[in-house]
């Protein structure tokens, strides 16, 4: 199959680099994004449906890494659209009110309809023992009492397992979204919390400089083999330094428009870097 996992990540990544680049607002790379995923999904149904599976193995494969990622990055960017387009304000306590809701809301579906499911600990157990039952299809077992979504799917192109592991994958995502949506300097109930070993651990440079770093581990795919995004490595970063980063798009946004360095930061890392190297000769 011409597909691979590395390859879709890759091809997935460039898109939303040039989307992003071309986009001044989250509600148009949003939208952007969940047309270019529906039309990447379409164009990868149609090829297994016409050319199908080399083996067991290769069918597998599929479910469970590849298609998920595309679906599951198509339900996380139609649902970022979904909520920016009915967010009520810019800014204010309604703002964070209404980011609040979103969250609690994910956070309900988590714990109603995943955390405790057998599947769920399956999959994040990393066991590949059931994966024949999961990801291949035909075999999906009715007597499990699934959600109605399973009666939706083409048999053709699910194993419905494959579009459970695909939620899980966009819930991961907004959960990273809608955390840096909310501002934990203003209201100290807020998620983000320094864990106690790191408490004398300070960002001590400028929120851009910090932004600029991520977004270079981010494009390099220093981080996981380039498989989480931008958003995720940020919000650890974020819990790192007890810091507020808002909103990182508008932030890279302006980054590739200023004066002078587009990559100020990282070009004075070097030099410092350089200049530490010089101390020991």
């Amino acid at each position: 199959m011409k597909h691979s996992l590395h390859t879709i990540i890759l091809e997935i990544h460039n898109k939303e680099d040039k989307i992003s680049a071309q986009s001044e607002r989250l509600i148009d790379e949003a939208y952007q994004m969940t047309l270019y995923l529906q039309d990447l999904l379409f164009s990868v149904k149609e090829h297994v449906i016409k050319t199908g599976f080399k083996n067991d193995e290769e069918e597998i494969q599929f479910f469970r890494t590849i298609k998920p990622q595309i679906l599951g990055k198509l339900i996380y960017y139609n649902k970022v659209y979904r909520i920016e387009t009915t967010c009520p304000v810019s800014n204010g306590k309604m703002y964070y009110s209404y980011f609040s809701n979103q969250l609690a809301s994910l956070k309900r579906e988590y714990i109603e309809h995943i955390c405790n499911s057998d599947f769920y600990r399956y999959y994040r157990s990393g066991r590949t023992d059931r994966d024949h039952t999961y990801f291949k299809r035909g075999n999906i077992n009715y007597h499990d009492g699934l959600n109605s979504i399973v009666f939706e799917i083409d048999p053709e192109f699910s194993t419905f397992y494959d579009y459970k592991t695909a939620r899980i994958i966009a819930n991961e995502l907004l959960y990273s979204y809608l955390i840096t949506k909310i501002n934990p300097d203003e209201h100290p109930d807020a998620i983000l919390q320094k864990p106690e070993s790191s408490k004398d651990i300070f960002w001590t440079d400028s929120k851009n400089a910090l932004i600029e770093l991520i977004y270079s581990l981010y494009a390099s795919g220093a981080i996981s083999h380039g498989k989480i995004g931008v958003r995720k490595i940020s919000l650890m970063f974020q819990i790192l330094f007890g810091i507020t980063l808002g909103d990182l798009h508008h932030a890279f946004h302006r980054m590739k428009t200023r004066s002078g360095s587009r990559t100020a930061f990282l070009d004075q890392l070097k030099t410092s870097l350089e200049e530490y190297m010089d101390k020991d000769l």
